[in-house]
């Protein structure tokens, strides 16, 4: 088991923090949840790091709740209630996402605002070059990853009641803007050459052309639930980042995983992928294009090296909580860290870009 999978696969007891009324959960899942019946009993996620999440045991069935972390909170964060909406509407159409069951926005209940769904059974898998599989299973694993993003980049958002998700349009613009403007606010965590340089070369570089689909937003292995014997992914989790954005912005962030240190979640830079089964990032964006309908991504080194700055700016703000004390993840340090690295990894992208555009 990998260093991560020990820190966030898993349950056990509710924090001290997140504890709340188990019996007025219950009454609400009583007359809220088809097919409840109790006694319930609530275990924590080791993961979920963000919006906290329990495992509600009951004896003929598991669920899953997730929900605002309780204290003062951003106004635009930890929004379950996009997270219900996102993967209700997705769940309609036959797409692998846990069905939901109900989202509660009365505080009285349990504090904060709160959804339940089931409880998908089967494997997250952190490593991925997917170790212990044949190569014939991995290859399959990653058409099964492919296929699931180009299906949901497929589905038109007004079609499935997802046209007000988020704003269509200029999508890389705002994105730049946002995390270059708390990247540039944010002196604390500190300003790097790399950084700096993407901050001026992004927004001067976007390429022409504007596409508007629903974005997962954090789409890669470990963020899925595959079927437990199959090469199958029967849930894609943490909806957290989604919104209506750029399709290609949207699945070059998966692809970061061609071009990441093996010592990252997703990381295969420096692998012997043909050793293993597993199709070159060229086969890999050849699959997404036939079953999106496209004849290639251009600029493919641009999106990239946004993807990674996105990633960097992210990864600075979490620097900066952690010098101010406000980090809430335990593994803020160590994920500090990779800052640079990654930072200097981005602008390497953008070098590629300039040589290939």
């Amino acid at each position: 088991m990998s260093d991560k999978q020990e820190q966030f696969s898993g349950t056990q007891a509710v924090r001290e923090a997140h504890r709340f009324d188990e019996a007025r959960l219950a009454e609400w899942m009583q007359a809220n949840v088809e097919g409840y019946k109790g006694p319930l009993t609530v275990a924590q996620f080791k993961g979920g790091q963000s919006n906290p999440t329990y495992k509600l045991a009951t004896p003929a069935k598991n669920y899953v709740m997730r929900r605002k972390p309780p204290g003062q909170l951003l106004k635009s964060a930890h929004a379950v209630d996009r997270e219900y909406k996102v993967i209700s509407a997705l769940y309609a159409q036959g797409f692998p996402v846990a069905r939901a069951y109900g989202l509660c926005t009365d505080e009285d209940v349990i504090g904060t605002w709160f959804y339940v769904m089931d409880c998908v059974d089967g494997r997250v898998v952190w490593d991925t070059s997917f170790p212990g599989e044949s190569n014939e299973s991995r290859a399959a694993h990653f058409d099964a990853m492919n296929k699931t993003i180009a299906d949901l980049h497929n589905f038109d958002p007004e079609a499935i009641g997802l046209g007000d998700y988020g704003k269509p349009g200029n999508y890389f613009a705002r994105q730049i803007g946002r995390w270059a403007g708390q990247y540039k606010d944010d002196e604390q965590a500190g300003h790097f050459e790399e950084m700096d340089r993407l901050c001026e070369w992004l927004p001067a570089n976007i390429p022409p052309g504007d596409e508007t689909s629903v974005v997962h937003g954090d789409y890669r292995a470990d963020n899925m639930i595959f079927h437990p014997t199959e090469p199958k992914v029967l849930a894609v989790l943490d909806w957290e980042l989604s919104t209506l954005g750029h399709p290609l912005a949207d699945f070059t962030y998966h692809l970061m995983m061609y071009r990441m240190p093996p010592e990252e979640t997703a990381g295969l830079a420096g692998q012997d992928l043909a050793a293993l089964g597993i199709p070159s990032e060229t086969e890999y964006v050849e699959a997404y294009c036939r079953r999106t309908g496209r004849s290639g991504i251009a600029n493919l080194d641009f999106y990239v090296a946004f993807n990674m700055f996105r990633l960097a700016a992210i990864i600075h703000g979490i620097k900066g909580r952690l010098i101010r004390g406000t980090a809430a993840n335990a593994h803020a340090a160590a994920m500090s860290e990779r800052l640079v690295p990654l930072a200097k990894l981005a602008w390497a992208q953008a070098e590629k870009a300039m040589k290939t555009g």
